[in-house]
């Protein structure tokens, strides 16, 4: 037999026998699909943002498939994925919670002033590598704008020194709370209600030094709030949202004017 089609013969065997084998591996080993879960995942918005508290979208669709997730966690989807999911799980389409996120800083370039000036990477991550920013509240916004590079909808921007969220195009998918690396921002329920823009946990009298309008936890606006919304922990005051009525008292007693309603 030629040399030539010999080896070719035995090049065509191995081929075969190779086939063969990964044919009945691929039906030996194969994964079962979760055909629901598949159904739901196309219907989610593919942020794979983890605001639902799982690994992305297809965590998310694989946990309510197996009814281990709550309907209405995917804050980007909103209330048409809420709509759209539902039936598929053989369920009533559950009321959206619409959220936003809130920057707890008014640092702004006119409530409080530079220390020192940066010279290096222009990232909020990078400069509180060295110290805790330029400004002379450590609490504070740095203003660099990295949680301006994480958002996908355009909702934050810088202003006058301090990140801004604008809650009309907020989807609340939290990339911007995990960016900030002071911890400034928060995801919040989006409905009228007192909120702190200050994070400044010294006491009073070094607050006051650092910025204008610091907390300096003078428990005001926790006597006058009638509904036990508001306390004072580390030196500053933190307002609960599921407690707050959006009565706007607490607000009013304010001294440092620092709590603002939504």
């Amino acid at each position: 037999m030629n040399s030539i089609l010999l080896a070719v013969l035995i090049v065509v065997v191995i081929g075969v026998i190779v086939g063969v084998v990964l044919a009945v591996a691929s039906v030996l080993m194969a994964v079962p699909v979760d055909e629901k879960a598949v159904e739901i995942q196309e219907q989610l918005p593919g942020a794979n943002c983890g605001a639902c508290g799982f690994s992305g979208c297809s965590g998310y669709a694989a946990a309510l498939s197996k009814g281990e997730a709550e309907l209405g966690l995917c804050s980007p989807g909103g209330q048409a994925v809420i709509d759209a999911i539902a039936p598929i799980l053989g369920q009533e389409a559950v009321a959206s919670v619409p959220k936003t996120a809130v920057v707890h800083c008014n640092g702004t370039d006119d409530n409080t002033s530079k220390v020192t000036r940066y010279q290096g990477i222009h990232s909020c991550l990078a400069a509180t590598q060295l110290y805790g920013g330029m400004g002379e509240c450590s609490y504070g916004c740095i203003g660099f704008g990295d949680c301006v590079a994480e958002c996908e909808y355009g909702a934050i921007s810088v202003y006058n020194g301090v990140a801004v969220a604008n809650p009309d195009l907020c989807k609340a998918c939290g990339k911007c709370v995990n960016a900030c690396p002071k911890k400034l921002i928060s995801i919040e329920p989006k409905k009228s209600r007192a909120i702190v823009k200050c994070s400044n946990c010294d006491k009073g009298a070094l607050t006051r030094k650092a910025c204008k309008v610091g907390c300096i936890g003078c428990m005001k606006c926790v006597k006058t709030c009638e509904n036990g919304a508001v306390k004072v922990e580390n030196f500053h005051a933190v307002v609960d949202p599921e407690k707050c009525t959006g009565c706007g008292k607490c607000a009013e007693q304010c001294p440092q004017k620092i709590i603002f309603m939504a």
